[in-house]
């Protein structure tokens, strides 16, 4: 199970996401949010990651200009909130964050089929960190047809029955490790990796 924790902001929150064998770190690179950081920031923070943490920056409705300069400053992979589908640079990745759809079936905005996912709770303003749960039935339906990354109000004591039910490719946690948006608790983050860990 991939484990990917979100939001980070500080040198010591990506240190301690890294030394606890993280897949991914996301770094919020849209202003509208309480955990947003500039591109400036991003760099200093990728430079700590050991190899194979994968840095991974989240838009909402990027531009190609932002997109550009999120890559040169070391994102890998580029977690896309918003309705437009980007264009991405050379050696970068997309994960495409989208909801459940309100028929209940399906996801919306719809992705090509092959394109993963990082499923959500629906939120027109905040674009996730909201801590606000899915419904993990219908995300294993999802999951079952494309890679799915779990989101939305998953904490340590919760995520193993998210992962149970829902049989994501991987899981991700923002606010669920957080003593404010953006400063991270690191026995909330330590105790969400071993939760992982021994459900998996």
């Amino acid at each position: 199970m991939k484990i990917k924790i979100c939001g980070l902001t500080r040198e010591a929150d990506v240190a301690v996401a890294a030394a606890l064998g993280v897949d991914a770190v996301g770094f919020v690179l849209w202003a509208g949010s309480p955990r947003a950081v500039t591109v400036e920031r991003v760099r200093g923070l990728i430079a700590q990651l050991p190899p194979f943490v994968m840095p991974v920056g989240v838009f909402v409705t990027p531009t190609p200009d932002e997109l550009s300069a999120a890559r040169a400053a070391g994102i890998m992979l580029a977690q896309v909130h918003g309705t437009a589908h980007p264009l991405l640079p050379p050696g970068m990745g997309l994960l495409r964050a989208v909801s459940l759809a309100a028929t209940g079936e399906g996801i919306a905005p719809d992705a090509p089929v092959g394109v993963p996912v990082l499923l959500d709770a629906w939120d027109p303003v905040r674009h996730g960190g909201t801590g606000k749960t899915v419904d993990w039935r219908a995300a294993a339906r999802v999951a079952a047809t494309r890679p799915v990354v779990l989101a939305g109000g998953l904490r340590s004591d919760n995520v193993r029955e998210a992962m149970a039910l829902a049989r994501p490719y991987g899981v991700d946690v923002s606010s669920g490790v957080e003593q404010t948006p953006g400063i991270k608790d690191h026995e909330q983050m330590a105790a969400f990796v071993a939760a992982v860990r021994a459900g998996a």
